[in-house]
């Protein structure tokens, strides 16, 4: 790996609130989003791809390492990267580091966590049990209420849309009737 430093055209002794700025402008600047109709798409993919590694390793550097901390033993700086994982869409990895965290330390953090990975992948109402263990455990963090709150109206629309016959918004007429459109479309 390049010197994650130079990859974001910063100092090693560039502060905390350098690197963060460093890293949004150079986000900014080559998320593959401003490139989706031009013929450097790929390149914009790998230099993002490139930039969040970078990141990550200074991360994980200043983090002095995943053990020690006021959090049940393990550093909040961890948790962390797991969240900007996250944020980057890196679900898997964000996973994976979740699931290296020893079962007796994990807390009201990793339930969070863990909840927002399997929101992202769909799977609402096993967030919706994480998302109740992080408030359970740490009752007055608003941002672990506000997750339960936003599956608990989740899962309400769903069980309202399943009790009327209507489940995910649809009912076998409306599968049928798609079915037959798209029968047409290919004909």
């Amino acid at each position: 790996m390049k010197d994650p430093y130079k990859v974001l055209g910063i100092s090693p002794n560039a502060t905390n609130e350098e690197v963060k700025a460093a890293y949004k402008a150079l986000v900014k600047k080559y998320h593959p989003d401003n490139y989706a109709d031009s013929p450097i798409s790929d390149i914009a993919e790998e230099k993002m791809q490139e930039i969040n590694e970078a990141y990550d390793e200074i991360l994980r550097q200043r983090a002095g390492g995943s053990s020690g901390s006021s959090r049940g033993g393990y550093q909040d700086s961890s948790y962390a990267d797991i969240r900007t994982l996250i944020n980057n869409g890196r679900v898997d990895e964000a996973d994976a580091e979740l699931n290296k965290i020893p079962q007796g330390e994990r807390n009201a953090e990793w339930s969070f966590l863990k909840a927002c990975i399997l929101t992202q992948r769909g799977y609402y109402f096993d967030a919706m049990k994480f998302a109740d263990s992080a408030c359970n455990m740490d009752p007055m963090n608003d941002e672990y209420r506000q997750l339960r709150d936003n599956l608990q109206r989740r899962a309400g629309g769903y069980q309202q849309n399943a009790y009327n016959g209507n489940a995910g918004g649809c009912n076998m007429c409306d599968v049928c009737s798609a079915l037959i459109c798209l029968d047409c479309l290919c004909r």
